[in-house]
């Protein structure tokens, strides 16, 4: 029997404690694939776009389904929406703007510059494992080289980057009382609303940026936020808000779905050590295929919200301007129709056009170039340092209905 997609309640947080509702997913894109989706906690509900053509559609025709009233499922005001808007809460022409001066950094010729220094951070932390049999991969692993290489790009002492991350997870984790004491579903964090992510934290990261950035006035150094402050060549600059809004949302989103992301693919590896073992042998190509299709198995980021502008129809629904739509990138990286054999993982899949990172869309992950380089370059260096992986206990899985990932994962592995 199919499973009543009526039955799990997709918006909340504890449904994605017990993994992703594939199922679910899998049978509203067969039976109702622009479904119109309540939200239990007294939302004005929204349309779920389940297929991988519609939320493409929807990715592409920003005249239609707009990023400026949001990214998340909630409501917000007016007053709300403009003081929390990121890049990511922009429509062009203003985020073409904002993205070119930022992207500099970013680019997939300034990425390729850092492989040595990501190949020197992850062989970092293997050896600071010292030989370690049993230890928890999400915590020694896959938060380590992420923040490591956050710190670099942002030129930040290491004594700070575990306090820094910390405060990134208490945004992102939100949801999530293992992160924040400020849950949004289970506590009133409604004197935070002006804030992202309505959290206190932002404070904090928006004081330390301030810091970062006078001190760069003052003494310039080779780092993204020195690069971020000197004017385009048209002699456009970004204002310290925005700056600020930048520093936390790089610090948030930059090192999380890394994280995330890393930990899927430690997963495989566990479920099919046929994988791991044959990385050392893999070419170039067969290792980009192979992160690949572990950005799509992993789906980290599960959706993102737009709002219609204008009334229009999709798959015989009527969206009426004003109506949430929710793109469900984790449904659109296992559409049957894109994807054969959509729940198998497949590591030499091609193609394999997924939507991790929000690609195909103006809103690509400015991190995307260097999230695959730095997940390309561990898995290299943990199959170069172990035989084998496994799992060693309980893994659990991380409370949010945005970010799919697991928060602790207990491995053993053989060292060679």
């Amino acid at each position: 029997m199919s499973p009543d997609p009526t039955a799990v309640d997709i918006t909340s947080h504890d449904t994605y404690v017990e993994g992703i509702p594939h199922e679910v997913f899998s049978q509203l894109r067969t039976t109702d694939p622009v479904a119109w989706t309540e939200e239990a906690d007294g939302g004005r509900g929204f349309w779920s776009l389940t297929k991988y053509d519609d939320v493409l559609y929807a990715s592409r025709h920003t005249e239609l389904f707009s990023s400026r009233f949001g990214i998340r499922m909630e409501d917000m005001d007016a007053e709300e929406t403009e003081a929390r808007r990121t890049m990511m809460e922009m429509d062009s022409p203003e985020h073409t703007r904002l993205r070119r001066i930022v992207a500099r950094p970013f680019t997939p010729r300034a990425v390729a510059d850092y492989e040595g220094a990501v190949r020197e951070l992850a062989r970092e932390v293997l050896a600071n494992l010292d030989g370690k049999n049993e230890f928890d991969f999400v915590k020694d692993i896959a938060r380590e080289l992420p923040m490591k290489m956050l710190g670099r790009l942002l030129g930040l002492p290491n004594e700070d980057l575990d306090w820094l991350v910390s405060r990134g997870d208490a945004l992102i984790g939100n949801s999530d009382p293992d992160f924040t004491d400020y849950v949004v579903d289970q506590s009133d964090t409604s004197a935070y609303r002006l804030l992202p992510f309505r959290s206190p934290v932002s404070i904090e990261l928006f004081e330390y940026a301030q810091q970062a950035l006078e001190d760069r006035r003052l003494k310039p150094t080779p780092d993204v936020l020195t690069a971020l402050l000197a004017p385009t060549k048209d002699g456009d600059t970004l204002d310290d808000p925005t700056l600020k809004n930048f520093f936390t949302l790089m610090v948030a989103a930059g090192n999380d779905t890394t994280r995330y992301t890393m930990t899927a693919g430690a997963q495989v590896f566990m479920e099919h050590p046929e994988v791991f073992a044959a990385i050392p042998t893999m070419d170039d190509a067969q290792i980009k295929l192979l992160v690949d299709e572990v950005l799509r198995w992993a789906s980290t980021t599960m959706h993102f919200r737009r709002t219609v502008v204008e009334d229009t129809e999709l798959r015989g629904q009527q969206l009426k301007k004003g109506d949430k739509i929710v793109l469900w990138y984790v449904s659109a990286n296992f559409d049957e129709d894109q994807f054969p054999d959509p729940t198998s993982f497949v590591m030499d899949r091609s193609p394999n056009d997924h939507v991790a990172f929000g690609l195909h869309s103006a809103h690509l992950c400015l991190g995307a170039h260097l999230a695959r380089l730095e997940l390309r370059v561990m898995f290299e260096e943990m199959a170069r340092a172990w035989s084998s992986i496994e799992a060693a206990g309980t893994s659990e899985r991380f409370r949010s209905n945005f970010i799919s990932g697991t928060k602790k994962l207990p491995v053993r592995v053989t060292w060679r």
